[in-house]
């Protein structure tokens, strides 16, 4: 099975797999990985400190959060999109995952962490997967000028 693993420069994977079991339903902590000896590439790094931590978020989705070191940071080439099935819904993960809102653009927000998501309405993809040609072309130029993206504002530039 693939599992998403997460990078954590500031030795802090066990406090982003418990964030991230947080923000998502039927989500837990499976397994927590210790480092036997000093990591040499880890600055104050000490015997049986954590390495890593599997979880699961969404009941089926395996994630891993990696105590790495300061060595790489995240960037918004990579993101995982939400689909959400509701108005309720998607206020519910800007509200949890949205950590810079001035940062916000077409449904992107970055967490605490730096890791980039899309909240993107279910209505937006099934418009894009089953709309007509030209709505679609309408809601795309709409979509690049919304930075947080709403139910209703997708809904209204599909049927504009």
């Amino acid at each position: 099975m693939l599992t998403t693993c997460l990078w954590s420069s500031a030795n802090n994977a066990l406090e982003m797999a418990e964030y991230y079991c947080s923000v998502f339903p039927d989500s837990h902590i499976t397994t927590t990985g210790l480092y036997d000896a000093p990591n040499e590439h880890l600055p104050g790094s000490k015997k049986w400190d954590i390495m890593i931590v599997d979880f699961t978020i969404l009941g089926d989705h395996p994630f891993a959060t990696l105590n790495g070191g300061p060595y790489f940071k995240h960037s918004c080439a990579i993101s995982f999109m939400i689909p959400c099935k509701d108005s309720e819904e998607l206020e519910y993960y800007y509200a949890k995952l949205s950590a810079k809102p001035e940062s916000e653009m077409c449904g992107w927000v970055a967490d605490r962490y730096g890791i980039s998501w899309q909240l993107i309405p279910a209505n937006f993809t099934e418009y894009m997967k089953t709309g007509e040609s030209e709505k679609k072309s309408k809601l795309m130029k709409a979509l690049m000028e919304m930075r947080r993206l709403t139910w209703d504002g997708i809904e209204s530039a599909y049927n504009a």
